[in-house]
């Protein structure tokens, strides 16, 4: 029998450790001359290399997992990728196993030289085999003009490369003049699509010969003619031709089978290439190129040069035309409106369906021409009509020419110096309104594809975007412009990590300029965009040239309800504090009392518990548990209790009886004549009619397992004599009525008696009437009230005293008692607990600070002599937790959010006040003389009103522990000194 597939694949195994691998695999990279993304990341999900490298190894290699379809799918799994686009989750994973992993597993695993560099980790991760892949037999990838064409695949890394694939956006192709359509013929796999990129990625096989029914081979329509020096038309048989079912597609001249089965493509000539320089690919070596133009040619010609055609095959001659996404580009730099109308409404659509493929990288001109159609905003407004230049000395001399090479430094300068227009805020016109559509549509393309990051690396290396920015925030304040600056200020933030942008800057002043708005959205966003700044890049970047009127807001909008407003500020003032220069005009402006620390200060204070949610602990016991006492005597009935336990007919009578005085227990147990005894003695007087007649013994005992299911009837031979029991029920302390509510029971006891009173209360109340009536003797009215006034005089008189007998109360022991009823009824309800609903609510609402969190309940009274037992008591322990993350790489929740932001801007006034109270100077230019150290310097009036704040937050919110422990470390290592 052959062996299974699982058993043939080879199994490889990890010769080193954790720490070891990462040693060695550092080690390889840099030897290798490569780079190594230990924090390599799929679906926002961090990659361990570790154990992707034994997941690979265990299926038998890189190769093995290549070659087996969705192997890498089930790769993913380990890694809980998601369960949509696992496509191009799988073929991700694979690209960080072929960047990081695969020339390692060569060398440590296979013993083998791996592929140079160049053919390996420079390159994509499509397709395999890569321990025989050498220079000679690597076939490269394909052109970006090939890409641009069509002819791209999106490998996932299961499918193979060279499949052709049908295009997967459902977009309307525009039509060719002969009213065709551009989605491509039935090429050789079934799909739709071109008939030469078909050829030009090879037929696999020919499809399968089907018989069809054809009654009549010749047709009416004029087919059109297939030209002969492309295709060779065999001579059809007479019977083929004739025949109905002797027809064979294959053997039509006229079908596309008959094309594809006889096409040969034309031989490859030779081709000499030579770089040709662009601002978009090498902007350097354009503007040398520009240079030695002028140089070589000092009398500029104003002929354009006539293109030449030559060679290229126009629509309609063979060739179908570009797919749609070429299609939008040429028409986007026509200078047609309509085709700029059509290429602008296919690619919003684009943009928002396909912003994970659709890049700027592979459409060369499709940045600067969505560019060019955003800055026609300007000629609405203005007479001036931008252009693009990258010669310099063009910048220079006109006003409507931005630097294409550098960013236009004077863009604000120049927007101020433009000659306005008359544009009513009321009507619009139907080509005003049609042209600033097509502007907003430009922007919105702008800023859906900017959402993919290497869309937004692209676009930053592009200065004129800058200028659009700085332009399209510089508009004037029209209602139709809305939609355009909002999409500028999306842009910008997602641009701006790239950038450093400096106080001088022109989209730096202009975002600035939008936080005096009164637009929410547009404020956050351009909070967000400036917090962004340098975010990506080596260099830190320092906010400096905030206003002081930007601040006070800033300090208003942390006072809100706000939770997203408020963080964003934070983030905002946290890089604003974090230079020494700006805490010094703080400083210095809030000594001129042009605005006030204070309030900031404990406004951040009290952030420091934002969002906190309480838990409740255990701390120290106060008192121990008492361990339950099972009760031997079966309870009596209260009065009320059994006049409604009486008027059920037997079975239910007893049933209800049993409720009230039994419980499950099924440990415990109790004899069947104790039981019996029990219940013929409480209804045996009121069984004096046939419809209250007794019920039988063994009907009784039946009686107990249907009201308790788990008691069973059992006989116990004990010493030679058998003893009848109920197994699984015993007494109840206190008794219980129908509602389940338990009865107490008086503990009123003399000194001469040998047991206490017998009464039982359901309530407090009850209770504590009965007490004072029954062992005071205090009267009642005729409205059913004590007279406690009477009673007060006639103790007076008769110089009567009153003492406590409640369970051994010792309260009036060494005063001997007192001669006011009054003063013992109000005594008496300190032994009464509430047994009331609102109990546990009375009990928080009275209890103090720092005491028991218990509430006494029926199940645990203290004034039942402990035979109920009692949970122990723990004194009340209080934290709090405020808003978490957990932390991809050590799996651990740490702080985070507004509570976690604030501390650190308190910790940053903390660490530079010091710095910044160094020659500090007013508005006037006057040395400002109080100290940052000692008594009345700056961190005592500042922070001194607010330690014991930050002391509670340290001690009872445990996620901001560390954070404020630094916090109240700095501020009294520079106040004690």
């Amino acid at each position: 029998m052959a062996p299974d597939e699982e058993d043939q694949k080879p199994i490889h195994t990890n010769p080193y450790g954790e720490s070891e691998f990462f040693d060695k695999l550092r080690v390889f990279h840099i030897q290798r001359g490569t780079n190594l993304d230990i924090n390599a990341r799929v679906n926002g999900k961090h990659i361990d290399l570790y154990k992707l490298f034994e997941i690979v190894l265990a299926k038998g290699g890189y190769d093995t997992v290549s070659s087996e379809k969705l192997a890498w799918r089930k790769v993913g799994q380990d890694f809980n990728l998601g369960q949509t686009n696992t496509a191009a989750y799988a073929f991700a994973l694979k690209t960080v196993y072929y960047k990081n992993l695969a020339a390692f597993e060569i060398t440590v695993i296979h013993n083998k030289e791996p592929p140079p560099k160049e053919i390996l980790e420079s390159i994509s991760a499509k397709g395999g085999d890569l321990l025989s892949r050498t220079v000679d037999n690597f076939r490269p990838p394909l052109s970006r003009e090939d890409k641009a064409n069509g002819n791209d695949s999106d490998g996932s890394g299961d499918e193979a490369a060279n499949t052709p694939k049908q295009e997967r956006m459902d977009v309307d192709d525009p039509g060719s003049g002969g009213g065709r359509t551009t989605r491509g013929n039935v090429g050789c796999t079934g799909k739709r699509i071109d008939i030469l990129n078909c050829a030009g990625t090879g037929l696999r096989q020919a499809p399968p010969q089907r018989v069809l029914f054809q009654p009549d081979v010749s047709s009416s329509r004029q087919t059109r003619p297939t030209s002969t020096s492309q295709f060779h038309s065999p001579q059809p048989t007479a019977g083929s031709v004739n025949g109905a079912y002797g027809y064979s597609p294959s053997s039509n001249p006229n079908s596309n089978s008959f094309s594809l089965a006889n096409y040969e493509p034309r031989p490859q000539m030779p081709l000499t290439l030579r770089p040709v320089y662009t601002p978009g690919n090498n902007q350097a070596g354009f503007k040398r190129s520009l240079e030695i133009r002028e140089k070589d040619n000092p009398l500029k010609s104003d002929r354009i040069n006539e293109p030449k055609y030559k060679g290229m095959m126009f629509p309609g001659t063979g060739f179908d035309g570009p797919n749609i996404y070429v299609r939008t580009l040429l028409a986007l730099r026509s200078p047609i409106a309509e085709e700029q109308s059509y290429a602008l409404h296919h690619l919003v659509k684009i943009s928002h369906e396909r912003g994970d493929k659709y890049k700027f990288e592979a459409f060369p001109g499709l940045a600067e021409g969505l560019i060019e159609r955003a800055l026609e905003v300007s000629t609405l407004f203005y007479n001036v009509k931008w252009e693009i230049s990258y010669d310099n000395s063009e910048v220079t001399r006109q006003l409507h020419v931005l630097d294409g090479m550098n960013g236009t430094a004077d863009i604000l300068e120049r927007i101020k110096a433009l000659p306005k227009l008359d544009a009513s805020d009321s009507l619009e016109t139907e080509e005003f309104s049609r042209k600033i559509s097509k502007v907003c549509e430009a922007s919105l393309v702008i800023r859906n594809m900017v959402l993919l990051e290497e869309n937004a690396r692209y676009l930053a290396e592009q200065p004129p975007i800058r200028d659009f920015l700085a332009i399209a925030l510089n508009l004037p304040a029209f209602p139709g412009l809305t939609e355009l600056k909002h999409y500028a200020l999306d842009i910008s933030e997602q641009m701006t990590k790239y950038w450093s942008l400096d106080a001088s800057d022109p989209l730096y002043i202009s975002l600035l300029q939008y936080l005096e708005s009164s637009d929410r959205g547009a404020i956050i966003t351009t909070l967000r965009a400036i917090c962004r700044i340098s975010m990506n890049l080596e260099e830190s970047n320092l906010l400096k040239g905030i206003p002081l009127s930007t601040i006070q807001r800033l300090f208003h909008w942390i006072m809100l309800e706000d939770e997203e407003l408020v963080h964003v500020c934070l983030d905002l003032l946290y890089q604003f504090t974090a230079v020494p220069e700006n805490v010094a005009f703080m400083l210095s402006q809030h000594y001129a009392k042009n605005i006030s620390l204070n309030p900031l200060f404990s406004q951040l204070t009290r952030l420091l518990l934002y969002n906190a949610k309480e838990t409740h602990g255990l701390g120290t016991m106060i008192t121990p548990a008492v361990v339950p006492v099972a009760a031997t005597k079966i309870p009596n009935v209260p009065g009320d209790l059994l006049s409604q336990i009486i008027q059920y007919r037997e079975p239910e009578r007893s049933s209800h009886w049993l409720r009230a005085c039994f419980e499950v227990d099924k440990d415990s147990d109790i004899t069947q004549i104790q039981l019996w005894h029990s219940y013929q003695s409480l209804f045996t007087k009121y069984s004096d009619s046939d419809q209250n007649i007794l019920l039988a013994a063994a009907d009784f005992i039946k009686n107990v397992s249907v009201t308790f299911p788990v008691a069973t009837a059992q006989v116990q031979t004990i010493e030679g004599h058998q003893k009848f029991i109920i197994k699984g029920i015993r007494p109840r302390h206190l008794p219980i009525d129908a509602k389940g509510r338990l009865y107490s029971r008086c503990l009123w006891k003399l000194p001469n008696e040998s047991e206490s009173c017998p009464y039982f209360g359901l309530t407090m109340q009850n209770m504590w009437e009965h007490v004072m009536t029954s062992h005071v003797g205090v009267s009642r009215k005729s409205d059913g009230t004590f007279d406690i006034q009477a009673a007060n005089t006639v103790a007076a008189l008769q110089q009567q005293l009153f003492e406590c007998h409640w369970a051994d109360c010792h309260h009036y022991a060494k005063v001997g008692g007192t001669n006011k009823p009054s003063d013992l009824g109000k005594h008496l309800k300190t032994h009464l607990f509430d047994l009331s609903k609102l109990a546990n609510l009375r009990a928080k609402a009275n209890r103090p600070h720092g005491s028991s969190s218990s509430v006494s309940t029926p199940e645990h009274m203290p004034y039942s002599t402990g035979s109920l037992g009692r949970a122990p008591v723990y004194e009340r322990q209080t934290t709090y937790i405020t808003d978490t993350e957990e932390n991809e790489i050590t799996r651990r929740r740490e702080a985070s959010g507004v509570s976690l932001t604030a501390v650190l801007v308190l910790r940053n006034f903390a660490r530079n006040i010091p710095k910044a109270a160094i020659g500090l100077e007013d508005d006037k230019g006057n040395v400002i003389g109080l100290p940052a150290k000692g008594k009345d310097g700056w961190m005592e009036i500042l922070f001194n009103p607010l330690m014991q704040k930050l002391w509670y937050a340290m001690s009872y919110n445990r996620t901001l522990t560390v954070q404020v422990g630094e916090l109240i470390f700095a501020i009294e290592s520079v106040i004690n000194e």
